[in-house]
């Protein structure tokens, strides 16, 4: 048989010739791809969301602090929403000026012509004086002058939403337990029903009203003066001018004293006394230190325990500051803000220019202050962090490198004082 036949044959007798039927299990067109899911809802944003994730999450831990502090959980969810920090204020916050002021500068813009004039005609002129000065014992004069100098007389209130401004500052965390305390404050004033979020206007950094109230002083310290059955600081100015001079009552002026005098000292005085003792001005006088005007003390102000202060140094005015003058620091713990509410007020009463005229002085710039800080530091004597701020710790540290090095030790750093510390460290040649 021929080969090829006998394959062929052996094929078609194995192959499968029954008709039983056998199911499909496959195809030879592959299947259509099952329909696509629906696309899921856009989600919706949070209405809580800032949109930024690190403030969101001090707001939620804020919230928590809140809500133990007693603010109910409404308020805080109605007036949070939303709420997104100010780089305005976060920037303000973190300015460190330039150029410092020299002292006798800022006295200047403070004790303006147009300022007495206007201070001397509402002095005159508003009906409330004699019920305010009665109750809490703070002369009008100085109450003009807080008035002038923290608002233009009611006139510059500032317009920031206080809310926002206290978050941004938590949030920024300088000052994050005193800015905490301060947006507890305000929320408690929006939850008592005096003022409204929209009503709680100031500074950048919280101040609100006439007389620029923190809202923890608006909470402790505010009045209603015109007795309508508000506490209205913005748009009474018998609320704020009470209620600043309920807060310099409560921050402990003395009623009948004054708040300082401008003082003569006598040749070779030692300056390293300045900012030191409280003695009464009978122990001063033994000194050699007198009132400048030639006038003598009254009763209640012989009485009162004084610091020597030369805030522009020995070439500038010099003062005993009386305890009325730290009731006023309590507003704004400056010794120049002091300064510039008290003399304010002498001249709204009368009172004439200082003795002595303030010195001319060359602003001194951030860096001129630090190089100052590091070299005293450097030297032994310690200003505390260099930090371009000249305070007490600064100059209690440059007196007592000027009184170890003969020089008149008033504490004052001046651009000559600057350059001699530069050039006792080397940073500065000799005559530089």
């Amino acid at each position: 048989m021929d080969r090829r036949l006998f394959l062929l044959l052996l094929v078609a007798g194995c192959a499968d010739t029954s008709t039983e039927f056998k199911p499909v299990t496959g195809s030879p067109f592959p299947a259509p791809p099952p329909p696509a899911p629906a696309p899921a809802p856009a989600s919706q944003p949070d209405p809580a969301s800032s949109g930024d994730a690190s403030f969101d999450e001090w707001r939620g831990q804020f919230r928590n602090r809140a809500v133990a502090a007693g603010l109910p959980t409404g308020l805080l969810d109605r007036e949070l929403a939303g709420l997104t920090p100010n780089p305005r204020v976060i920037s303000l916050d973190s300015a460190q000026p330039e150029f410092s002021k020299p002292v006798g500068d800022y006295i200047k813009g403070t004790v303006s012509d147009d300022r007495i004039a206007r201070g001397q005609r509402y002095r005159a002129e508003l009906p409330f004086w004699g019920g305010v000065e009665q109750r809490f014992g703070v002369p009008r004069d100085i109450l003009i002058a807080v008035w002038a100098m923290e608002s233009g007389f009611g006139a510059i209130q500032g317009d920031f939403d206080v809310v926002r401004c206290m978050a941004s500052l938590a949030f920024h965390g300088r000052r994050r337990a005193f800015a905490e305390g301060e947006l507890i404050a305000a929320l408690k004033i929006i939850q008592s029903g005096e003022a409204d979020r929209g009503r709680l206007k100031g500074s950048w950094a919280g101040a609100m009203g006439q007389t620029q109230f923190l809202p923890s002083n608006y909470l402790a310290t505010a009045v209603d003066g015109d007795s309508d059955g508000r506490r209205d600081i913005w748009g009474s100015s018998n609320d704020a001018l009470a209620s600043a001079a309920n807060l310099l009552a409560k921050g402990g002026w003395t009623r009948g004293e004054g708040w300082a005098r401008e003082v003569s000292i006598p040749p070779g005085f030692d300056y390293s006394l300045t900012e030191g003792p409280r003695e009464t001005p009978d122990w001063w006088a033994e000194l050699g230190v007198k009132p400048a005007d030639g006038k003598g003390w009254s009763a209640s102000d012989r009485a009162a325990k004084a610091m020597l202060a030369a805030p522009a140094g020995a070439s500038g005015p010099v003062f005993l500051l009386l305890p009325n003058h730290f009731a006023i620091r309590k507003y704004n713990n400056s010794t120049a803000y002091a300064l510039g509410i008290g003399l304010l007020a002498d001249r709204f009463s009368g009172g004439g220019p200082l003795a002595r005229a303030w010195p001319i002085e060359t602003p001194l710039g951030i860096g001129d202050r630090i190089a100052a800080q590091t070299a005293l530091a450097r030297l032994g004597f310690s200003p505390g962090e260099p930090d371009g701020v000249v305070g007490i710790n600064t100059r209690g540290a440059l007196r007592a490198w000027q009184k170890a090095r003969g020089i008149i030790a008033d504490g004052y750093l001046s651009m000559e004082m600057v350059r001699r510390l530069n050039v006792e460290v080397g940073a500065l040649p000799p005559g530089g």
